[in-house]
């Protein structure tokens, strides 16, 4: 096995709160692998809302408030710490954050075949295999759950590695695995074909610019939702209308841009959109 260094850098979560509990330490004791797992040194780590929302305790079944407010700064006041991570239970701290990995593998653990070390990945940040592995409610979430990329090296289950060949930079590939698998998720389940004209609100994040992107290399029509000013980069993601979010009745605008109703709606935002969608 490929010999690791005792200690690493690692940004490590305190408690849940502001920008205050996160903690830059380069005395952190670096990962070692159990049996089925690879130690991967992480070459990028993207930051989403997943990793925003575990920090304030957004995901506790007493927020009512959104990011964006006071909240995303500086955490919730009202936070059931029970249910304050990823998968609505208490979290252990101190924890490492960071769900969006790329990297290379540079140990293994017992079971893991030797020659992947050296091998190129990303990482897929949803969790099973606590309990029922087929059961969504054991799923726990890389970065919230377990300990993610914020840090040099980091452990995962060598089923949750995905070997990549390309040409785009580590920093690059970091912005795939939370947005991309999500949206992948989305389309995969509506069966949109070539051809078929799908609509997605929420167009401009990652999740809606993963979905347009997916959606184009299906062969589909794509009606994106976002602001105006996002609409220069949506066409060139491969949105052949965009609508501003602000229309009035977007219900008329989506039937008028799709030539009556949409084959497929994507909502990724919820709220007032979602009754357009429907």
């Amino acid at each position: 096995m490929t010999t690791l260094p005792d200690t690493m850098r690692a940004v490590v979560l305190t408690g849940h709160g502001g920008l205050d509990k996160l903690e830059y330490r380069d005395d952190w004791p670096t990962p070692k692998p159990g049996p089925g797992d690879a130690i991967v040194k992480v070459g990028a780590c993207g930051l989403n809302n997943t990793d925003i929302n575990t920090r304030t305790a957004w995901y506790s079944k007493t927020v009512t408030g959104g990011i964006t407010a006071e909240g995303g700064s500086h955490g919730f006041a009202e936070a059931d710490q029970d249910t304050a991570s990823w998968g609505n239970k208490a979290l252990t701290f101190p924890r490492i954050q960071g769900a969006d990995v790329a990297g290379t593998i540079a140990a293994v653990g017992e079971g893991v075949d030797p020659a992947r070390i050296g091998e190129r990945v990303t990482i897929d940040p949803w969790l099973l295999g606590v309990g029922d592995w087929q059961d969504p409610a054991n799923a726990t979430y890389f970065g919230s759950e377990s300990d993610g990329g914020y840090a040099d090296y980091t452990r995962i289950r060598i089923e949750n590695i995905m070997p990549i060949k390309t040409a785009l930079s580590d920093a690059e590939i970091a912005t795939f695995p939370c947005a991309c698998t999500t949206a992948e998720n989305l389309i995969g389940r509506t069966g949109l074909r070539p051809g078929e004209t799908v609509v997605i609100a929420g167009a401009s994040g990652g999740v809606g610019s993963a979905a347009i992107q997916l959606a184009k290399l299906r062969g589909a029509k794509i009606i994106a939702i976002a602001s105006a000013s996002k609409a220069d980069t949506l066409l060139e993601l491969g949105a052949s209308t965009v609508i501003d979010r602000t229309e009035p009745d977007l219900e008329a605008a989506i039937r008028e841009a799709a030539s009556g109703p949409p084959d497929v709606a994507l909502d990724v935002v919820g709220g007032a959109t979602f009754t357009a969608l429907t």
